[in-house]
């Protein structure tokens, strides 16, 4: 009987201004190479996650982190050991694509263009439902 692998935690940042989504693509080497995600990555031993986002998000994206928000998903990346946390976050300057291939600022209604890695499909759906019920919520108050 084998020991299932220890779960590595990934905190990945939705970035969002004026209603887009920054997504990056991912480098062609890497696990799921080429396709889009929300930016971000492992937390390390003895890390915090504020102390893991602002890493990430300077190391990736020349970005500094302002605040950490709510947590919108949770997911394990099937196949890996990853369990990826999908986490509203607020940053300072203008992303530079120093780790991915490219960056997009992308509508929630644009997702469905982008080949999104495996988890940042369910969470964009996510986001997308939620839109959608907070539009429905927003209709019913006027």
């Amino acid at each position: 009987m084998s020991a299932n692998p220890p779960t590595i935690r990934v905190l990945a940042a939705l970035i969002q201004r004026d209603g887009r989504w920054l997504l990056g693509q991912r480098p062609a080497h890497k696990r799921h190479g080429g396709q889009w995600e929300f930016p971000g990555g492992k937390v390390e031993p003895g890390e915090t996650d504020v102390e893991a986002l602002a890493r990430e998000l300077r190391e990736e994206l020349g970005l500094e982190l302002v605040s950490l928000g709510a947590e919108r998903c949770v997911m394990h990346d099937a196949g890996s050991p990853f369990e990826i946390t999908f986490v509203e976050v607020e940053a300072r300057g203008a992303p530079t694509a120093l780790e991915h291939s490219a960056l997009a600022w992308v509508a929630a209604d644009e997702f469905g263009a982008y080949a999104l890695a495996p988890s940042d499909v369910i969470c964009a759906t996510v986001l997308c439902d939620q839109r959608d019920a907070g539009a429905a919520d927003r209709r019913a108050i006027t």
